[in-house]
């Protein structure tokens, strides 16, 4: 496309608009009418120069005023709580199972990686001694441990606030960088997956393993998973780099920059209840089994969440993304 010839050809239209958006208030029925056709137009050109003639300064300008024209279009419109009820039912549910593609293979391979991590530590006294000297190992290990006194360290409310912090920060450091060609995102699971692994490892070396699961599992299941999901959501953003599909690459990335965004808000939300259950429950008198049923039954009730709610979701046409109205008008780039 002949850039030049194509700012010429449309330059008018474009002047028009902006000259209809400095009215405001003041139009007529027939020039709303207009300011609506020369939005769409706008729109449309917008995204043929973004895909096929980019130039920074056109498309600053074009980018502008197809904002400002979808305000004066559209309307403003202030979040409610019917907003927040959608995303919480319909919104987030369904953007975690578009994503099932990619999270649960993480949680699979994750979850392999770190039992083998666990066997080769337990099995390996090398191995342990590179990691701790064997007194402190022991102090570690043993009843009433650090393994063991960690949870109870605190007091529920602060340690809770303090797990859903580190935690929430983890999930989005894996959904921002994962714009980084995947890598930091592999990184950081397989610093979570080595810690798990280290735990596993020493503590079945101790013989100790069934009181360690007693006490990872009622808020471990639920809390690696949401790792899973943001991982998973952040190899997808980071694959969308390399392989953005028939949209250029910087409408591929809004879009899925868009639902990583929402999955940020939801995951903060699932691993509050995993640091309510790390704060509350693991730390608690309750039996071993009461723990691991309370974890066990949070985990089905997010993946019936998931599974339930987003599959009818997706089926309905919800992507978890903003809507079309919502969007700025884009065409493929490529077939």
């Amino acid at each position: 496309m002949d850039l030049d010839v194509f700012v010429t050809a449309h330059r008018t239209e474009w002047d028009r608009l902006d000259h209809l958006l400095r009215r405001g208030r003041r139009l007529t029925g027939a020039e709303a009418d207009e300011l609506v056709v020369l939005y769409q137009r706008t729109a449309t050109h917008l995204s043929l120069i973004q895909s096929t003639a980019p130039d920074p300064l056109l498309i600053a300008r074009l980018t502008q005023l197809v904002a400002r024209a979808r305000a004066t279009v559209t309307g403003t419109r202030k979040a409610s709580w019917r907003d927040a009820a959608h995303f919480l039912t319909t919104g987030f549910p369904a953007a975690v199972y578009r994503s099932r593609h990619w999270w649960v293979p993480t949680a699979v391979l994750s979850t392999l990686v770190a039992a083998l991590l666990g066997w080769w530590i337990g099995t390996h006294p090398e191995v342990q001694a590179a990691i701790a000297a064997p007194e402190d190992l022991r102090a570690m290990t043993r009843p009433g441990g650090e393994y063991e006194t960690y949870y109870s360290s605190h007091p529920a409310a602060s340690f809770a606030a303090q797990v859903w912090t580190n935690n929430a920060q983890a999930a989005a450091m894996c959904l921002v960088l994962g714009a980084f060609l995947c890598l930091p995102v592999i990184g950081i699971l397989f610093l979570n997956m080595l810690n798990l692994g280290i735990g596993i490892g020493l503590m079945s070396s101790a013989g100790r393993l069934d009181v360690f699961l007693g006490l990872v599992l009622p808020h471990g299941l639920l809390e690696l998973t949401a790792v899973f999901v943001a991982a998973g959501t952040g190899l997808r953003l980071g694959w969308t780099v390399i392989d953005p599909g028939p949209l250029s690459r910087r409408t591929a990335l809004a879009q899925q920059g868009r639902a990583a965004l929402g999955m940020a808000i939801g995951l903060a939300l699932v691993l509050f209840v995993s640091g309510v259950i790390e704060g509350f429950v693991t730390p608690s008198g309750l039996p071993t089994w009461a723990r691991i049923t309370i974890g066990i039954a949070a985990e089905l009730a997010f993946l019936a969440y998931v599974y339930i709610l987003g599959r009818r979701a997706v089926r309905a046409g919800d992507t978890g993304d903003l809507t079309a109205v919502e969007r700025s008008a884009e065409v493929p780039s490529a077939a």
